[in-house]
């Protein structure tokens, strides 16, 4: 027994002499995989400033809309509307406006008005009847031609 008690003994102090080792989990600590852990620590960070960003860029549009569409924002469009269409009826009205000659009264062949920085033109050729209307703007100049009276076949 005394044999087998030194058999047994000597088995389990060879299995005792197991170096144990300690190696980190997190990849900041240890090394390994290092930069897969950096890049994903960093992709994490940019999704989520990402969403906060959307998030406030949504909120301000919303926000833009809502001023947009206020009842006074409305009342001033229609208004604003309003005032160039009047003013639009009132430039072709006198482009088109014919003219009694029996009473002596002589008819415009051109004007010219101002809005928002572009200068909006017309001519009438006494000869053909022909209208050129013309607009000015920062971006470049529109010409039509609308041809006279008689020249319209409906």
């Amino acid at each position: 027994m005394k044999n087998t008690i030194a058999i047994v003994a000597a088995l389990w102090a060879g299995t005792a002499s197991a170096d144990l080792v300690h190696n980190f989990k997190n990849p900041s600590f240890s090394g390994n995989g290092y930069s897969n852990h950096v890049l994903s620590i960093e992709q994490l960070q940019f999704n989520r400033q990402k969403d906060i960003d959307d998030a406030i860029a949504a909120e301000e549009a919303r926000i833009e809309r809502e001023l947009e569409n206020s009842t006074l924002n409305k009342f001033l469009r229609n208004v604003e509307s309003r005032i160039y269409a009047t003013l639009s009826k009132q430039m072709v009205d006198a482009m088109f406006e014919a003219c009694a000659d029996e009473t002596g009264a002589t008819c415009p062949t051109s004007g010219t008005t101002e809005i928002e920085g572009s200068t909006i033109s017309w001519s009438k050729d006494t000869i053909t009847g022909s209208i050129t209307l013309e607009v000015v703007s920062e971006d470049g100049t529109t010409t039509i031609t609308i041809p006279g009276a008689g020249e319209f076949n409906f």
